[in-house]
C-alpha cells in the first residue's frame, strides 16, 4: 500500500496492492497493521457503509460530533466521486481548509479522513457504488454539516448547479 500525505494534517490518500492479470485482478483493499504503521491511525474500523448514486448527487458535507466522531475510509467499488474533506478541527492549522480528489472504481485510491473532519462528495457517473469504514458507530442526535455551497469552503464539486442532487436534509444545513 502507497499512502500519500494531503495538505491538511492526518488525512491522507491510500493505494492499495491491485494486481491485474490474464484471469482478472486482486486487490488488497486494507491491511491493519499496514495501514496502522503508515498512517498511525491507531483505531478500529467498526461499520462499513455502502451507497449507490446517480449523476449529479452530492452527499455532504456531514461529521460526527463529540464522543461519536468518526474517521473514515472512503473507497469506490464502481463510478467515480469527487470526494471532499474539511477540517473541522478547532485549532488545527488547516481549519476550514478542503482537500478533494477523483475516486473510482479504476483508480481504486482511497481517502482517509480522520476524525472532526467533514466529509462529503459529488457523483461523476450513473450507478457509483462508495462503500467507506468507520471507527465509530452511527449516532443521529451527534450529525452536524456544513452547506455544500458554502462560499468560505469554496468547493469546486465538479458539477454544474443545475446538475446537483441533495437531499431535503442537506438542503438545510448550515453555513460555516
Amino acid at each position: 500500500m502507497i499512502v500519500k500525505e494531503t495538505k491538511l494534517k492526518d488525512c491522507f490518500v491510500i493505494e492499495p496492492l491491485f494486481f491485474k492479470d490474464n484471469r482478472g485482478c486482486f486487490l488488497l483493499e486494507y491491511n491493519k497493521k499496514e495501514f496502522q504503521e503508515k498512517t498511525g491511525f491507531d483505531g478500529e474500523f467498526v461499520l462499513e457503509n455502502q451507497s449507490t448514486s446517480q449523476y449529479g448527487v452530492v452527499r455532504g458535507l456531514h461529521l460526527q460530533r463529540g464522543e461519536f466522531a468518526q474517521a473514515k475510509l472512503v473507497r469506490v467499488i464502481k463510478g467515480k466521486i469527487l470526494d471532499v474533506a474539511v477540517d473541522f478541527r478547532e485549532g488545527s492549522p488547516t481549519f476550514g481548509k478542503h482537500f478533494s480528489i477523483e475516486l473510482s472504481g479504476e483508480n481504486n485510491k482511497q481517502l482517509f479522513v480522520p476524525r472532526g473532519f467533514l466529509h462529503g462528495f459529488s457523483v461523476l457517473e450513473n450507478d457509483t457504488i462508495v462503500a467507506y469504514k468507520c471507527d465509530n458507530y452511527y449516532q443521529p442526535q451527534a450529525e452536524e454539516g456544513v452547506i455544500y455551497n458554502d462560499k468560505n469552503l469554496n468547493i469546486d464539486w465538479k458539477l454544474n448547479d443545475d446538475k446537483i442532487i441533495l437531499s431535503d436534509k442537506d438542503k438545510e444545513l448550515s453555513f460555516l
